[in-house]
């Protein structure tokens, strides 16, 4: 795989957020800072380099876009890099950085591991864009290079969030030595071919400084052993020749032998010592065994894949046998070993074919591929382990008789499947790679099919390939992987070679026969002595390799010479495989292990194969996260929660999404009704995104953080809330400043007729960058959001099943309606409905009314639904904790479901006498009607005759002149008459009102009130008189008469309650329908749907009755839901106006509805405390007890006799009442 290039021009625009670099500099910066001092720096290391090739490659696919002839293979070797490297990097992290993260902090790990699947989709989109068949249109360059931006910045954001809040919590939670440990094991886990391309690739991206930083770091992070520590530095450094070769190399003679000689040029050699003690020239003897199969791999090195084929079965077949045993003994208790036996296998099968996907076949025949069989056994084994792990869930609940079968059917079925394959592949691929390739080619291909595994399963598979081969096939595959090896690889194939001594059982050095001399010699530069035998060999042999037999924490036995590492095993991974534990002698062995955990990379080994042939990611429900919650993603059949309708808006924000996505690609035609339209898509979409996220961060997430084991569970999704708004911000920025350019553009076009001006053509190019960067942004929400909703709906989803219940969902869904406005709701609902069916709409609304059930919303949302009125205007200014109120509750239509009398103004006034009585009596009697609503109904249909006729009086009138006279009122009134301010001493506002019962014009409700002898219903108004021009029009916020010139009639107008103000911050909630004095719902208030009353925000916690707002006040007996007087909340959930508690609290302290105290009353009661102490009770009453109820704790005792106060001997209330009067001497105060 080719490294990216380095010499790109910067040209074109830039498709992502503007200042998103210098966002992700400071952030990273912020991460530095923390991390100083810490192994984890490295990968802030990792991550600088991923971004610099991230921003490179966004302006190659840019310049790629705007010039039609360059050509699309550089760029591709780019995405082929970066996809590579991206991959592994995420897969190592999956692998070893997460789990071990999930041990010590839940909830974290998984979102992470969630957005890798995201991130691995978006490199699908952008390689189905590179078909060289589409990347010749214009368009498909343009959208290239829009999903390039898109993808750049979800991954910077992704690796922003893990320098935010994962790298942290590493530095936190582990020590310097266990952070080592795992940078180590992170780079352990990437495979050794992609390693000689990363390392040298992240040092180029970094400064020299940092480059220093790093390596300083590699130093403590590598075991400190010369040989490891010596094949990291030649990759990072990319060193082409190891002089520690050429001290045990003839040059003369082996500079490159040929395979002829090689294969008859071995001889037998003493095994009781090293090849390299048979000379003392110091040059290498080639070495052979006394007989030389005619069929030897030196000549056929592509018949190794036999030894791998062969070895593989033979596992295989001791599984099935264990399965047998199993069932034949029916002992499941080692279950978790057999798992760990399982698991390997299936590692090595895994990368084995990705071996032969990636490079055998390709190099024998392109069009060969047995990609459906290495799928198919990857199944089978993903379903054998399921069932293992279902029997060890099961436990001592359930009998194993029912697995038996299976576990047998299983073992056996994937033996047979194995064999097939590897039959086919004999018979097809072995022939053909004989045929075309030389010895030495395919010693070449066989060397890269093993560098395709991570050196943490090279480590455990060699000696477990190893110790089942004959001495001399052990021999020639060592002679072959050390010939096959380039120059720059001395050092790793002296370690490889090591490794595979390992798993032989005689005390003889294998790897002397391809290497020329023992490698510990080699690490030393010693290779004079006799030896009496090889260091490599020294452990007593083994029948056959055993698989997580030991504990895990053990630690691989290292170098003699060397000290041993500090124990840095951070966590017990149950699913990890300890392949290469074998017994060891007295002497140690002089290669190296790595020390780190055998974990089952079956993370990464999926992943590779996803990245070698599939055409698309792994499904998000595979077993990628076998160490997470499983999480379904099924709801068919499922019952309908309330929470669900909040994740509604997710269909409707990924409908508008799509359309800013392909409307943005119109933008360039410079079009005026197309760049409206989409600002205000836009705009629409902002601000119901801000709401949604909002109620999220604000509401749901602290309702699933609550719980305990959820904890951090919503971290990431708040990242990403701040993150997106900042693309919104950005895109917002960059429409403002395309708007304000067509404009220009449009002026200068229409002046410049016949001349040509260089600003109009200025203007023009820089109107398409604008349009492009715009249409790059676009794609990049849209991805973002996209992949946001669907984490979150896998992740967060199914939480609340297991941990809300539906009540306690209801309430959520009545906190985040509480929060939203009429304005937002008017937008929210057309909205979120046009992107449903009409089914979810019903399902909807259903819950929304629900959870409204005590409140007036049914009644708003009828009213606003039916006629469509314009959205209150908002004023700003005010800051009120209590409860205020100006509106009234009269209401003309019912809700369309009741079926109850709803007669209209016609119908009363066409009944006589009789038939008004009828209906009076009919309403009365209905059980099902509101008080409130009753009320209404009964006294307007007793006074509907005088209504009638005062009706008819305006009708009798209209058109005549009333000069000098003002029946109707039709003069201006004023607030203040010195300086000319229209309004009343109520309300400051610009127009008079005509009450539609009596057709006289008022300023306000409060000033008809005070002079009829009938209440004005407001909703009622129809029309309204301008003070400045007098004429009477419909109501509306402004004047429409030509000489007002649109004069307003006040800073706030409601539509619904038709009520005016030009001095206060009034907003209208749809939940009381009625207009308030304050910011708006979740700005400084909020509907409470029990209670059934606009809260201050600050008494979210508080003790709710249902409709308690809905009563008198105890104290002044006004109805409080529309007094225009300030409410005061008490702790028991009673009301009373504020100006009644403040004269109350002179005098009393309990409520006087539920006589429990009123606030605080320790310091009184401490008064009474010391008043009771000091006062003396005459003798006759000191024998008497009274039996008292406390009114605050509810619980009954006694107390000494008193004539006033009464102590509780529970909660120390002076609170209570006396029940009972007993002579008791045994009376204890």
């Amino acid at each position: 795989m080719a490294t990216p290039l380095s010499g790109i021009q910067h040209g074109g625009g830039v498709a992502v957020m503007a200042g998103a670099t210098n966002q992700l500099e400071l952030s990273n910066k912020r991460s530095c800072s923390k991390s100083s001092a810490s192994p984890i720096r490295i990968f802030l290391f990792f991550h600088k380099a991923i971004r610099s090739e991230l921003d490179a490659l966004h302006r190659a696919a840019m310049a790629f876009a705007s010039d039609p002839s360059s050509d699309i293979k550089p760029l591709l070797e780019r995405y082929h890099f970066l996809r590579s490297i991206y991959k592994h990097h995420c897969n190592a992290e999956d692998e070893v950085i997460f789990p071990a993260l999930d041990i010590r902090v839940k909830n974290v790990a998984r979102t992470y591991s969630l957005e890798h699947e995201g991130e691995s989709f978006l490199f699908d989109q952008l390689f189905t864009l590179l078909d060289p068949n589409m990347h010749n249109e214009e368009s498909c360059r343009r959208e290239l290079a829009s999903c390039t931006g898109a993808l750049e910045t979800s991954i910077s954001q992704h690796m922003s969030k893990e320098e935010e809040q994962v790298f942290p919590l590493l530095t936190e939670k582990f020590s310097f030595e266990e952070q080592a440990s795992l940078v180590w094991q992170f780079l352990c886990s990437i495979p050794v071919n992609m390693m000689a391309e990363f390392l040298p690739w992240l040092s180029s991206s970094i400064s020299s400084d940092e480059r220093q930083d790093m390596r300083k770091w590699f130093r403590r992070v590598i075991p400190k052993e010369e040989l490891l520590q010596q094949i990291i530095f030649t990759w990072m450094d990319g060193e082409k020749i190891n002089k520690k070769r050429k001290s045990c190399i003839d040059h003369s003679e082996l500079k490159s032998p040929t395979d002829s000689e090689a294969s008859t040029s071995i001889c037998s050699i003493d095994k009781g010592q090293c090849a390299c003690e048979s000379s003392n020239t110091g040059k290498r003897e080639i070495l052979l065994p006394d007989r030389c199969p005619a069929n030897s791999t030196l000549d056929r090195p592509v018949d190794e894949i036999l030894h791998w084929h062969k070895a593989i079965k033979r596992e295989l077949n001791d599984i099935a046998e264990a399965a047998r045993m199993i069932q034949l003994s029916g002992d499941f208790s080692d279950l978790s070993t057999f798992n760990k036996r399982l698991q390997f296998i299936a590692e090595v099968c895994i990368f084995h074919s990705i071996a032969e996907d990636k490079v055998i076949f390709p190099a024998v025949d392109a069009e060969l591929s047995f990609a459906q069989e290495h799928a198919e056994e990857e199944s089978e084994f993903e379903k054998f382990r399921c069932l293992i792990e279902s029997i060890e869930s099961a436990g001592a609940n359930s009998s194993y008789a029912e697995f038996y079968s299976k576990l047998c059917s299983h073992a056996d079925h994937i033996m047979g499947t194995i064999e097939k394959h590897f039959h086919n592949e004999e018979v097809q691929v072995l022939p053909l790679a004989r045929q075309h390739f030389s010895p030495r080619k395919q010693r070449e291909l066989l060397y890269q099919s093993l560098c395709v595994m991570p050196l943490r399963l090279i480590e455990c598979v060699l000696p477990w390939l190893v110790g089942s081969l004959s001495e001399e096939e052990a021999r020639s595959f060592l002679y072959n992987m050390h010939m096959a090896a380039p120059a720059s690889d001395i050092a790793l194939v002296t370690l490889f070679s090591g490794w595979a001594c390992k798993g032989r059982p005689s005390n003889v050095c294998l790897s002397s026969t391809a290497i020329g001399c023992c490698p510990a010699k080699l690490l030393t530069g010693n290779t004079e002595g006799p030896a009496k035998a090889c260091a490599c060999t020294s452990f007593t042999p083994v029948q056959s390799v055993s698989v997580g037999l030991k504990d895990d924490h053990e630690r691989q036995v290292k170098c003699g010479n060397s000290s041993q590492r500090d124990e840095r095993n951070v966590s017990d991974h149950s699913g990890s495989t300890n392949i290469s534990k074998v017994s060891f002698g007295s002497q140690s062995c002089c290669v190296p292990g790595l020390g780190v955990n055998s974990n089952n990379s079956l993370v990464t080994a999926k992943s590779l194969r996803s990245l070698s042939f599939s055409p698309s990611a792994p499904s998000l429900n595979s077993s990628l996260f076998n160490w997470e919650t499983d999480v379904s993603l099924t709801t068919s059949g499922h019952v309908t929660r309330p929470i669900d309708n909040i994740f509604k808006f997710h269909k409707a924000i990924s409908k508008d999404l799509e359309f800013l996505d392909v409307e943005s690609g119109k933008l360039n035609d410079c079009s005026e009704a197309v760049l409206r339209e989409f600002n205000g898509r836009f705009r629409l979409l902002w601000g119901l995104y801000r709401a949604h996220s909002n109620a999220e961060d604000d509401i749901v997430f602290p309702a699933l953080e609550s719980r305990e084991t959820l904890h951090n569970v919503s971290h990431s999704y708040t990242l990403d809330h701040k993150q997106e708004e900042e693309l919104f911000e950005n895109i917002s920025s960059t429409l403002a400043e395309l708007s304000e350019l067509h404009r220009n553009i449009m002026s200068t076009g229409l002046s410049r007729r016949n001349s040509v001006s260089s600003d109009h053509n200025d203007n023009l190019q820089r109107y398409n960058e604008l349009a492009t960067r715009v249409q790059g942004m676009c794609k990049s929400i849209k991805v973002t959001l996209d992949q946001h909703i669907l984490r979150e709906e896998l992740e967060l989803w199914p939480l609340f099943d297991r941990h809300v219940s539906l009540e306690e969902q209801d309430k959520l869904v009545g906190r985040i309606i509480g929060t939203t406005g009429a304005e937002v709701l008017q937008s929210m609902l057309p909205w979120v409905t046009s992107a449903l069916t009409q089914e979810e709409q019903n399902k909807m609304m259903d819950t929304w009314k629900q959870a409204t059930k005590n409140t007036m919303f049914s009644e708003w949302l009828d009213e606003w639904w039916e006629g469509k009125p314009s959205a209150s205007s908002q004023a700003s200014a005010s800051t009120s904790n209590d409860v205020i109120s100006e509106g009234t509750d009269v209401h003309e239509a019912l809700d369309q479901s009741d079926n109850t009398f709803k007669p209209g103004w016609k119908d009363i006034f066409r009944m006589n006498q009789n038939e008004l009585e009828s209906e009076i009596r009919k309403v009365s009697r209905d059980l099902t009607l509101d008080p409130r609503r009753k009320d209404y109904l009964i006294q307007n249909l007793m006074t509907s005759r005088w209504i009638a006729a005062q009706q008819k009086l305006p009708q009798a009138r209209t058109g005549e002149a009333l000069d000098g006279e003002d029946v109707l009122g039709c003069s201006p009134s004023y607030r203040d008459p010195d300086r000319e301010i229209f309004g009343c001493e109520h309300y400051k506002r610009n127009c008079k009102v005509r009450a539609a019962c009596c057709g006289k014009l008022y300023t306000c409700r409060f000033c008809h009130d005070k002079v009829s002898d009938h209440s004005m219903d407001r909703k009622a108004t129809s029309e309204m008189m301008c003070m400045k021009c007098l004429e009477i029009q419909p109501v509306g916020p402004v004047c429409v008469t030509p000489s007002c010139n649109g004069l307003s009639m006040a800073k706030y107008y409601c539509s619904y309650c038709k009520f005016f103000d030009d001095e206060r911050t009034v907003y209208h909630c749809p939940f009381c329908n009625l207009c308030r004095l304050g910011k708006g719902l979740g700005v400084d208030f909020f509907h409470c749907m029990t209670c059934n009353c606009c809260l201050g925000i600050k008494l979210l916690d508080h003790k709710c009755r249902e409709k308690s707002l809905e009563t008198n006040c105890p104290i002044c007996c006004d109805f409080m839901f529309t007094s225009s007087e300030s409410v005061r909340a008490l702790p028991c959930g009673h009301y009373m106006h504020s100006a009644c508690f403040q004269a109350y609290a002179h005098t009393h302290y309990i409520c006087p509805i539920c006589s429990k105290s009123m606030g605080d009353m320790s310091v009184y009661f401490g008064m009474l405390d010391a008043l009771m102490a000091s006062e003396v009770l005459p003798e006759e009453y000191q024998d008497r007890c009274q039996d008292i109820l406390c009114n605050d704790c509810d619980k009954k005792g006694s107390a000494a006799f008193h004539w006033l106060y009464h102590k509780c001997g529970f909660c120390g209330s002076y609170n209570t009442r006396v029940i009972k009067v007993d002579r008791n001497p045994d009376c204890v105060n």
